[in-house]
């Protein structure tokens, strides 16, 4: 064992042979005792390393190792990808965050795909966040003992239903008598271009180009993060430029659904017209509600029912009823299938909605029942004898007059 120190120097330095190489180190210490225990160590931690002995860490906390996994992953996923599995982790670490990686049994992870269809979590949701699970322990080579018991839950292999054009007209009449005025737009928009809810809900003024009649998102806004450009229909840019006209100083971080407010400080949020207000800064938040209401309205709207409104302007839904069976993403399904229909190939329907390759395999598959020609073509075919959605958009409430009108 040997150290030094340099001249005018109070830090020992190793200096050592090891496989006919110097080792010429700083300890980083004022004691000799202390140094030559340092360098010893890391001599043996050359030895090890020579003989392929690898260093054993300490068992990580799954909250520790989650962390190192997603800073690793940072660097290759697209941020949509991210917060994604950032959003799994937020439901894994609460109940599984603080136990060791080499803990984690097969049965507590059963036990947490139960509580998370207790909590009506979807099967395919509970998959994909046990999926991260599944990447954070691989990685910390503990998956391997875990693989023969985990198993993921059985998933519906539907692509969902397409709605008729007499549900889609009693549909977008459901949406016009509903309190959201961006219900209407909003609908019309996914049934037009087939994108998803949150890619509507987010979408920006910056996005829209009225000019070439399209929409634009980049890659961090798509599911297959490539982005996108969408010719648009006539009816939906009749939609989105009657929409447009209740947001003259609108900017392009602007969101097309802002936020919405009923009501104000001390009226209680009542329903009056005077009482809507925006926020263009925010996106709109879920329109789970309105959209419900709607699916409940449009199927008494299909029996021959009539719609009474009160004070409000709010309809009578009381009547046992059996709400149209239609979820927001069966809207994509109808775009969707109406191309196919239409004669598009669907590797141009698949730069339409936005499907990566490995997806339009898939979907290829599903929709192989339909009838396999330009991209406007394509959107314009799903337009043709449809409902003017215009005449249905509500005008939000201005600030300057808090005034609402319906358009003529």
């Amino acid at each position: 064992m040997a150290v030094f120190r340099y001249k005018g120097s109070k830090v020992w330095t190793m200096d050592f042979l090891f496989h006919a190489q110097r080792i010429r180190e700083s300890t980083g210490t004022r004691s000799k005792t202390l140094a030559l225990k340092i360098e010893d160590k890391r001599r043996r931690e050359l030895e090890e390393g020579a003989a392929g002995i690898r260093k054993q860490r300490h068992p990580l906390l799954l909250s520790v190792a989650a962390d190192e996994w997603l800073d690793m992953k940072k660097a290759t996923l697209a941020p949509r990808s991210v917060k994604i599995e950032q959003a799994n982790l937020a439901h894994l670490l609460p109940e599984l965050g603080r136990k060791l990686i080499c803990d984690i049994e097969a049965r507590e992870i059963a036990r947490y795909q139960r509580k998370r269809l207790d909590e009506e979590a979807s099967p395919k949701t509970v998959n994909l966040e046990v999926g991260t699970l599944r990447a954070i322990l691989k990685r910390s080579g503990q998956w391997a003992r875990l693989q023969p018991e985990v198993k993921m839950l059985p998933t519906r292999d539907d692509i969902g239903r397409a709605i008729s054009t007499e549900e889609e007209a009693a549909l977008l009449q459901a949406c016009s008598q509903s309190r959201s005025r961006s219900l209407v737009p909003f609908v019309t928009l996914a049934i037009e271009t087939g994108a998803r809810y949150g890619t509507i809900r987010t979408l920006q003024w910056g996005n829209v180009d009225f000019e070439n009649r399209c929409l634009k998102w980049g890659k961090d806004k798509t599911a297959s993060g490539t982005g996108r450009i969408v010719p648009l229909s006539q009816r939906a840019l009749a939609a989105l430029s009657f929409w447009a006209t209740n947001f003259p100083e609108r900017k392009p971080e602007h969101y097309v659904f802002p936020s919405e407010r009923y009501g104000g400080a001390g009226d209680g949020f009542s329903l009056s017209p005077k009482a809507y207000h925006v926020d263009p800064s925010k996106p709109i938040g879920s329109i789970k509600e309105a959209w419900e209401a709607a699916r409940l309205r449009a199927a008494r709207i299909l029996k021959g029912g009539t719609e009474e409104s009160d004070a409000n302007g709010e309809t009578d839904l009381k009547e046992a009823v059996v709400p149209l069976a239609c979820r927001f993403h069966d809207l994509r399904h109808t775009a969707v299938s109406r191309m196919l229909n239409a004669g598009i190939p669907i590797a141009k329907v698949a730069k339409i909605v936005g499907w990566s390759g490995s997806t339009m395999v898939l979907m290829a598959k599903r929709y192989g029942h339909f009838a396999l020609n330009d991209l406007r073509d394509a959107v314009e075919s799903i337009s043709k004898g449809k409902i003017d959605a215009a005449s249905l958009v509500f005008s939000p409430v201005s600030e300057k007059d808090g005034e609402a009108a319906r358009p003529n």
